[in-house]
Parts: structure tokens; sequence; C-alpha cells
């Protein structure tokens, strides 16, 4: 499944969960029920134990994941039998470091065995990301490339070679729920957009309704992380229902745009 299909009729509502967290079967429940509840696209997140890009919830998760005894080969039988089964693109997001010393070609290999259409590394600039990207290329995966608002010069040339989707990155800093978002997501947007026909997806500080409907109106897609930990967190393997609740909400207010 071609992760351009998440983009195909609306705007794409991609969902992220640290996988483990509280544990592999309520990872898998999670799956099934924001499949069903409207997500477009799950982002797949693979513990590490030093997670730079993410703010103190998703820290936290991968934390309890780790800490319950979730490794890479664990992530991949779960993913295995969601093959078939979830009928949107899933995408890994995980380091660097979790890749290499898996074995790079191996790891892309068991990804693309397991139905994963996709491999977002937030570590890796765009000067180091052909080691990666000529792997997954290989193996039939797209490797999907960030552009922060820092980028400015950067955005066109990291946007003329992006595969899958660009994840446009709201704001400086890490992951994690903002009251605000004050970066200008237009002119990013339409930046991608002279260079590239591939989608543009904003992330990083999206919690609310009203949010993904603002930035849905020059993006693509949204991405929301964060708030679904929150959620995983509180509510632990019951949180299924709530998750669910949430991400009907967030496709709610993106199908009015």
């Amino acid at each position: 499944m071609r992760i351009r299909d998440a983009f195909e009729n609306r705007k794409a509502f991609i969902a992220f969960i640290t996988c483990g967290d509280p544990d592999l079967e309520t990872t898998e429940k999670l799956i099934h029920e924001m499949a069903e509840s409207g997500a477009d696209l799950i982002e797949l997140g693979i513990p590490f134990s030093d997670p730079t890009a993410e703010g103190p919830t998703i820290f936290s998760a991968n934390m309890r994941a780790l800490s319950g005894g979730v490794t890479t080969d664990k992530i991949f039988e779960m993913t295995e039998r969601l093959k078939g089964r979830v009928n949107i693109p899933m995408v890994f997001m995980t380091y660097a470091n979790v890749v290499f010393s898996y074995g790079t070609e191996r790891f892309c290999r068991r990804a693309a065995e397991c139905g994963i259409s996709g491999i977002i590394l937030p570590d890796v600039p765009y000067e180091e990301k052909e080691e990666f990207a000529s792997v997954c290329r290989s193996a039939g995966l797209e490797f999907v490339s960030l552009i922060a608002p820092t980028s400015h010069e950067r955005i066109k040339m990291i946007a003329s070679e992006a595969e899958g989707f660009v994840y446009c990155v709201s704001s400086l800093g890490v992951t994690g729920v903002r009251s605000e978002i004050k970066t200008d997501i237009s002119e990013m947007i339409n930046a991608v957009k002279a260079v590239t026909d591939v989608p543009a997806a904003v992330g990083f500080g999206i919690s609310t309704p009203e949010q993904a409907a603002r930035m849905a109106e020059s993006a693509d897609g949204v991405i929301i992380g964060s708030a679904i930990v929150k959620l995983v967190e509180k509510y632990g393997s019951d949180s299924v229902p709530y998750v669910g609740e949430y991400v009907k909400n967030i496709r709610a207010a993106l199908d009015k745009k």
C-alpha cells in the first residue's frame, strides 16, 4: 500500500502511537480502532532510549514500552499480524540508531515484509539521509523527509527529493501539545508545493479539532501524536474507545474542510 493512498480523497489524518505502551496487545487494538474511526495513515513509534525529538509525553511512553520488554522484533511480529487486516498505510517512526543497530538492510526488508509502507527517522538530517533512503527504496519503502520552520532555503531542496509525504514540523522544539501554533504554515506549504506534488502534512503540537482544521486549510493532512499518547497514558489498556472517539472528532473536523 502506498503512502500517497492516505491523501487520495480527503485531508489526511495521520495518527501516531508508541508501540508497546502500555503493551503490544493494546497497541494492536488501538491500530484497528484508529483505522476504523477515520485515520488515513498510522505512524508506529518504535521505542528508543534517547528519543531526541520527543517531548515528555512521548518520551515517557518510550520508557514505559521499553521497561515492559518491547523489542523491535516483537513489533515486527505484531505488524505482521496486522498485514491485510488494516486497510490503510502504516509507517515506522523511530531513530537512526534503532535501524542501524538492527542492520539497515535487514530492518527495511523486514518492515516491507510486514506491510509497512515507509520509515520516518527524525534525527537523520538531509545531508545524511541517502544512507537510509537508498536501502529503503531497494526494499520498496518510502523514506519520509522532515522540514522544520527554520529550513527556509533548505525547504525546496528537501522537498524536491521527497517520498511518500513531506512532514512539515509546525513548531520549533520537541513534540508535544501546544496551545498555539505561530508558524506560518501556508508559507511553508507553498514552498513545498513549488517543487513537488508529494503531499505535505503538518505535525508537532496539534491536539484539538480546531487546530487540525486550521492546519488543513493549507496542508494536505495533519499529524497528531502526543494528544493520542496522553489518552493511552491516562487510560492504559482501557484507552481504545477513548482514542477511537478522539480520532472520530478530528476526522469530523477535517471533513468540514
